[in-house]
């Protein structure tokens, strides 16, 4: 009777009425549950960056050299590598691992694991001397690498390195493409939730040296042209310790996918060419693919980061789209600098850059430290958020209070989020992978 009674009521109204109601029980709801249940607070008390030695750059001549080496029977291929590369927004100064430096290449598993531990090892170095914590004092431990999933594990290449405790929870995370870095950020959270007084160290990055590729299908060899060697270590802590020495604290982390749509579960897969030769394909959906990755995520984020008067417009959009159908209707885009001071969204290519940006609708100088390290370090998959990161820090436009969101996507497909509150002012370091050219950036010919 109760139900019926409801319908009627609903029925009289208009469907503004019904979406002004909605939302406001909607909001309502949110923060209610927002006092629920409180957890432990997730510190982000430092992170390093690798940076190779210069003696593994690639420049575009070096590059050219590898592809008519390795492509002496296709030279149609090598130009298509060319122009691929020129016009994918990386500069002259990324990196690529040693094995594939060498005329001529030399991948191999043994190389693969030589990058590994130059890439990890150098990230967790720096990381230990900067914040002088003891590896033994290390309760979590987590490692992501997609393609290079050795046995033993990464995870216990460093437990061995670095004589950790026996009882360090770790965890070895593989497949899960370029957002693997947030889904790092979302176990260790959630471990530290359960786990009082921890630490955790998340170590990211991609091994790509086993993933060179060196056929003639041209959509695996775009992944050529735009990967580069990259990894970065951050420590995480519950401690109520690190409240105030800690560079920022974690608010939100949202992970979405849309692995069920068919395109895009394909749209970047490790497969066999027809010459039985391995490489990850690219589709050329991928820029769509990513927009709507994208979109998914911003909806299950809208509730919790919206403020009232930009959630309140963004789900009236939403309900007349569809509940009532009306799919001419035009998507309302909240303004997300009400609630963001900075922006990092994933340096996966120029296309995928450009497609966020317009997603999202942002400005040249909000996709600046995305476009930035692309330039200079290339898509260095699951890390790129970090050297975004640490570009801001070298900048100097961190300071205390601000919000940063970080956007990451990956394979499978994946977008997922994560949002960050700066606990102090940083000040400018003469160390990180910035340190010696910040001043040479913003580069805008990297965007065109």
């Amino acid at each position: 009777m109760i139900i019926v009674i409801l319908l009627s009521f609903f029925n009289s109204l208009s469907y503004e009425t019904i979406i002004i109601f909605f939302s406001f029980f909607i909001i309502f709801t949110m923060f209610s549950l927002s006092f629920i249940s409180k957890y432990p607070s997730t510190y982000l008390v430092d992170y390093t960056c690798c940076k190779p030695p210069n003696t593994l750059r690639s420049p575009s001549h070096s590059f050219l050299k590898h592809s008519r080496f390795n492509l002496s029977y296709d030279p149609e291929s090598v130009d298509f590598q060319m122009k691929v590369l020129a016009r994918s927004g990386l500069g002259e100064e990324t990196y690529l691992p040693p094995a594939i430096c060498e005329l001529p290449p030399t991948p191999s598993f043994e190389a693969s694991r030589k990058e590994a531990e130059l890439v990890i090892f150098s990230s967790l170095d720096s990381l230990f001397n900067k914040t002088g914590l003891n590896p033994l004092e290390v309760d979590i431990l987590v490692v992501n690498c997609s393609v290079f999933s050795p046995v033993p594990s990464l995870t216990s290449m460093i437990l061995r390195k670095y004589n950790m405790r026996e009882d360090v929870k770790s965890f070895n995370l593989s497949g899960m493409g370029c957002s693997a870095g947030l889904i790092s950020v979302n176990l260790a959270h959630d471990l530290l939730k359960t786990h009082p007084n921890s630490n955790a160290i998340i170590v990211t990055t991609e091994i790509i040296t086993l993933f060179y590729y060196t056929g003639k299908d041209r959509s695996m060899l775009l992944p050529n042209c735009l990967f580069r060697m990259g990894g970065a270590s951050v420590f995480l802590s519950n401690k109520k310790s690190f409240q105030k020495q800690s560079k920022y604290l974690l608010l939100h982390v949202i992970r979405t996918h849309i692995g069920s749509c068919d395109k895009a579960y394909n749209c970047i897969h490790e497969r066999e060419d027809s010459e039985g030769k391995i490489g990850i394909s690219l589709s050329k959906e991928l820029s769509t693919i990513a927009g709507q990755a994208l979109r998914a995520n911003i909806h299950a984020f809208a509730l919790q980061i919206l403020p009232i008067r930009e959630l309140f417009f963004f789900l009236k959009s939403l309900t007349i789209k569809k509940v009532f159908k009306r799919k001419n209707t035009k998507p309302y885009i909240p303004d997300f600098k009400r609630v963001f001071e900075h922006f990092c969204l994933h340096a996966g290519g120029r296309g995928v850059i450009n497609e966020m940006q317009k997603k999202i609708g942002l400005l040249w100088e909000d996709m600046e430290p995305s476009r930035m390290t692309l330039h200079r370090f290339g898509n260095t998959s699951s890390s790129s958020l970090w050297y975004e990161l640490s570009y801001l820090e070298a900048k100097g436009r961190m300071k205390k209070g601000d919000r940063v969101w970080q956007i990451a996507l990956g394979s499978g497909f994946k977008c997922n989020s994560a949002v960050w509150k700066c606990n102090t002012n940083i000040k400018t370091s003469s160390d990180g992978p910035w340190f010696d050219c910040i001043d040479r950036y913003p580069i805008h010919a990297s965007c065109n």
